[in-house]
């Protein structure tokens, strides 16, 4: 039997309208996106990862970094307490270096990608003043807060030796990693992500700290063993560093000066070399 067609109309509506209740009524976990490890949400990586991914290593006892208070060429103060809850980067770094000039285009990638995660401070070793940092920074489109160098930011980050020597301190303020040299863009972004627990592609290793003195990854030396660098006025000083980074050793070992020195202190023909350069650039020769 047929029903009739206001019947039939009813009948719907009270379908519809029992749709409509459940849609209404269903849990917000189910119809609203939640954040993920791995979800849309979070921001792209920049840098490519191997297919195999990479090799993290941390530090197995991390030291805290205390109460520290830095101000910027721009004259803001920067707090390291106030940025807990950020992975922080403290680069110590020179306008001179040139290795530290090739970190800074993916410094500021990485700092425009993860404004609510990483946070990166350039320490200038610029004898030069700020306003010489400052003409360098926009001319290299520098999107991170630089400071200048000061006793209290070395007691703070001790034992940077060469340039570029970057600082990794993880969102709890503990300096979990310390980087000599050109920083690869890949493991500094996978460090970051790790740390700020968004996904990665990186295997996790802890190590113990070591206070063996190497020069790699074309690390920029500002100290020497055995060389007295503080007879030198600052101009003189960043000359002869200069020269220490880029002469080499006429030893066969096919290093420079300043690697010489570090890496191989049995050289016996560098330390004459070395102290004589220094010699001259002190006399204005």
């Amino acid at each position: 039997m047929m029903l009739p067609a206001r019947c039939v109309r009813a009948l719907l509506s009270i379908f519809v309208a029992a749709g409509l209740l459940f849609v209404g009524c269903s849990s917000p976990s189910e119809n609203q996106p939640t954040a993920v490890a791995g979800g849309s949400d979070e921001p792209a990586t920049v840098f490519e990862v191997p297919s195999d991914g990479v090799t993290l290593r941390f530090v197995d006892a991390p030291a805290s970094v205390g109460p520290l208070t830095m101000q910027t060429i721009d004259g803001e103060l920067l707090e390291m307490s106030d940025l807990r809850g950020k992975v922080v980067l403290v680069n110590f770094w020179a306008t001179w270096c040139g290795p530290c000039r090739e970190e800074i285009p993916y410094l500021a990638s990485l700092t425009e990608r993860y404004p609510e995660h990483l946070v990166v401070i350039g320490v200038s070793e610029d004898a030069g003043g700020v306003d010489m940092v400052e003409a360098f920074a926009d001319q290299y489109g520098v999107n991170y807060p630089i400071v200048m160098s000061t006793p209290e930011i070395k007691r703070a980050f001790p034992g940077v030796f060469a340039l570029p020597t970057s600082f990794v301190v993880d969102p709890d303020g503990q300096m979990v990693q310390t980087h000599v040299g050109l920083i690869s863009p890949v493991i500094l972004e996978q460090e970051t992500r790790y740390l700020s627990s968004l996904s990665n592609n990186a295997t996790v290793e802890t190590v113990a700290a070591s206070s063996q003195i190497r020069l790699a990854n074309a690390a920029q030396a500002t100290e020497i063993p055995g060389v007295d660098l503080s007879v030198l006025t600052p101009d003189q000083r960043e000359e002869a560093l200069r020269r220490l980074n880029a002469d080499g050793c006429p030893c066969g070992c096919q290093l420079t000066l300043a690697q010489c020195r570090i890496n191989d202190s049995s050289c016996g023909i560098s330390p004459p070399i070395v102290e004589q350069l220094v010699a001259e650039i002190a006399a204005g020769n």
